[in-house]
């Protein structure tokens, strides 16, 4: 079916999990994002990290006035989850519509993740309100026991954390964040219909020898680390089932490329100004296109309980050329794709 199609229109799509930053990042970055989608589940690991009401409302404020004028696009706030979250606090910004969901991070996880939760016992009685309001958890579904290869702690994770969470908390509903794995693509699919995951364009596209054969490509390093070529080929197969407990979540995450190319390169893909050209590329290999607008449009609202969007957009089969860099206010941004030409363009 894919094959034969040459222009595709959907309801508009969300991202949900997006880095957008703050200051001239943001005023730089917002834009690609608003164009392509409506809404977006904004990451609250900014430096200081997002981790009140009050914070948060102000957070979506500057984002709203980063974005281009006309651009009909609207942040969903979350809360940065720590060992001391005020769980009413928590409560009343979720029933005043500041929260769509809060981010557990394992403390060290990932960037600027260093005041995330140190053990989930901690956070105990701010789940429980969340179980009970039904406010989702957003997980980075990571371990940080140094004793844990890197590309070991998404599985151990699920054993170690995630089983015994649900387990404790049946009805918490939880988006398992970035999956990168057959596990997590096997716990999610055999889970109850409280747990769902977000897959990124680039753990659909590379494994790790993209990253680590013939040099080490820092602008494919991203936390969690690409895996073997299995675990990708599951995510593929995840993502084209039309599940409804897969959809779409970039993890566009920028960084300037001096910071990226450096002794200790920051984690992080920068997909957002070609991101749903990267999935229809993949949906169109997989033979699966008329699977894409559930994932990038249908099933996410549906697990937010929120409506799904008016208006459409149109990808058509184009040749989609990605530059080898993007101008953020005088700082240069390496995009994922980078120098690579795609098979379909965002239309408009």
């Amino acid at each position: 079916m894919g094959a034969a199609m040459d222009a595709l229109t959907i309801r508009r799509p969300d991202d949900w999990h997006v880095h957008l930053r703050d200051g001239a990042m943001l005023r730089a970055v917002a834009g690609h994002t608003a164009r392509q989608f409506a809404r977006a589940i904004v990451m609250p690991n900014l430096s200081p990290p997002v981790t009140t009401s009050a914070l948060a409302r102000d957070y979506r404020d500057r984002i709203i006035a980063a974005l281009p004028q006309g651009a009909g696009f609207t942040p969903l706030m979350t809360c940065y989850l720590t060992d001391h979250t005020d769980p009413d606090d928590l409560a009343r910004g979720a029933a005043e519509g500041v929260f769509t969901a809060a981010k557990l991070y394992p403390a060290g996880a990932t960037t600027n993740s260093a005041s995330g939760v140190t053990r989930v016992a901690a956070i105990l009685p701010v789940l429980e309100r969340m179980q009970e309001i039904g406010l989702p958890l957003c997980v980075h579904g990571e371990v940080t026991d140094p004793a844990v290869d890197i590309f070991d702690r998404e599985a151990v994770f699920i054993e170690r954390v995630l089983i015994p969470l649900l387990r404790d908390l049946p009805a918490l509903r939880v988006v398992f964040e970035h999956a990168t794995t057959r596990e997590a693509v096997a716990f999610v699919s055999e889970a109850p219909d409280t747990v769902a995951a977000t897959i990124t364009p680039q753990h659909l596209h590379i494994n790790r020898n993209a990253m680590l054969v013939g040099g080490i490509r820092p602008h494919l390093y991203c936390l969690p680390v690409a895996k073997r070529e299995e675990h990708r080929l599951a995510l593929r197969r995840a993502a084209t089932s039309g599940s409804g407990k897969f959809f779409l979540g970039t993890d566009s995450a920028p960084h300037p490329q001096h910071a990226k190319e450096s002794g200790c390169g920051c984690a992080g893909i920068f997909n957002a100004p070609f991101a749903l050209e990267s999935y229809a590329t993949m949906f169109d290999e997989e033979g699966a296109l008329d699977r894409l607008e559930g994932f990038a449009s249908l099933h996410g609202p549906r697990f937010y309980r929120l409506p799904v969007n008016e208006g459409t957009v149109t990808l058509e089969r184009a040749d989609s050329a990605v530059p080898p860099h993007i101008d953020a206010g005088g700082t240069a941004l390496v995009p994922f794709h980078a120098g690579e030409r795609l098979g379909w363009r965002l239309r408009g």
